[in-house]
């Protein structure tokens, strides 16, 4: 435990800002699965509406600084071939 009175503070930021973050990478992640699930199903309009989720979540993981840039358009371009190539 820390005893100067800034890492005391520090510590606190830290707990927080470490269940937003996993909160936020987690809703990305499961968006993603849903998104595949959906693929996988077949369902066209399910898809359509879980990849707008899930660019969201990956957006805001991208904002957020859990994910870079390059591979949050990596994410979102593979996301968007497997809706292009649904049968």
């Amino acid at each position: 435990m820390p005893n100067i009175r800034g890492a005391k503070k520090r510590v606190r930021g830290n707990g927080r800002k470490a269940v937003v973050n996993t909160y936020v990478g987690s809703s990305m992640k499961t968006a993603i699965k849903n998104f595949e699930k959906s693929v996988k199903e077949n369902d066209k309009e399910a898809a359509s509406k879980n990849l707008n989720i899930a660019n969201q979540r990956i957006d805001k993981a991208k904002k957020n600084g859990l994910i870079k840039e390059n591979k949050a358009s990596r994410a979102k371009s593979r996301l968007m071939k497997m809706k292009n190539n649904m049968e």
